[in-house]
């Protein structure tokens, strides 16, 4: 079985007896999820082996009634898996700012998904420190704090770093406005929300401008609002601004490419 299938029906396979403790069948599940040279070969990105590990540790899928008992080796080669994939990642070059929402609402679950908006916002912190040379994360509510991810850190680390971080509402200006006074270069702006996408004093597009203006940098802003249904913070006449309403792996291609100017 593929790997991207072998992903998607975990649980069912678990369910129907096929993986069972201490079987045939559990040990070798776990040596395709940790084999490099097959994850390589089939292109499974951090996210895809986030969303398995997770939707299998909590025993049910998002729809229908299938329920299962997770399986410790197939749990933990799932999560040796997703700190494996960081690796087969390929670098943009380009210089980032990621800026996290850090308001209560995060806790919620990204539509679709049975990931809640932070781990998610997480996760992606991680993926640009581990390939990322020139990339900075900050964390905002009504203000912005500068939050050092490392490269060594794990996924329980940096959510607990995020979750330190004084909470309150939420303006998606804040990270160019920082960027800005703070002379910090930057290609890409990533914003990841739930679905607060508020606007105080400036609207994040004319922050953006700004920007633009006094760095002679066309800078690239995405807004992800990872629990919304539609928002508008994207000028639609600027090709260098985009919105994304929830987030899935097909997300990533979408980002990459429009960091790269595929489209």
């Amino acid at each position: 079985m593929p790997l991207t299938a072998l992903l998607r029906h975990l649980g069912k396979m678990t369910a129907d007896s096929i993986l069972t403790p201490g079987s045939p069948e559990v040990t070798m599940v776990c040596e395709q999820l940790n084999n490099e040279k097959l994850l390589k070969k089939a292109r499974i990105h951090p996210l895809h082996i986030l969303v398995a590990l997770e939707t299998y540790k909590k025993g049910h899928g998002i729809r229908g009634k299938l329920k299962w008992t997770p399986d410790r080796a197939v749990v933990e080669a799932l999560d040796n898996s997703f700190y494996k994939t960081f690796k087969m990642v390929e670098p943009t070059g380009k210089r980032f700012l990621l800026a996290i929402d850090v308001s209560a609402s995060m806790d919620q679950l990204v539509l679709g998904s049975t990931i809640n908006a932070s781990t998610v916002a997480a996760a992606m912190c991680m993926l640009v420190a581990r390939t990322e040379k020139n990339s900075h994360m900050v964390a905002f509510s009504d203000e912005i704090v500068l939050c050092q991810v490392t490269a060594d850190m794990n996924l329980t680390e940096v959510s607990e770093k995020m979750s330190d971080i004084p909470m309150g509402c939420t303006d998606c200006a804040l990270p160019m406005i920082w960027a800005l006074n703070t002379n910090t270069l930057v290609d890409v702006f990533i914003v990841f929300t739930d679905c607060e996408t508020n606007i105080e004093n400036v609207h994040p597009a004319t922050a953006l401008r700004q920007y633009r203006e006094k760095t002679g940098i066309h800078a690239k802003l995405i807004v992800c609002g990872l629990t919304s249904n539609g928002f508008t913070i994207a000028d639609p006449d600027d090709r260098g601004m985009l919105d994304i309403c929830g987030f899935d792996t097909a997300a990533l291609n979408v980002i990459r490419n429009f960091v790269l100017d595929f489209i």
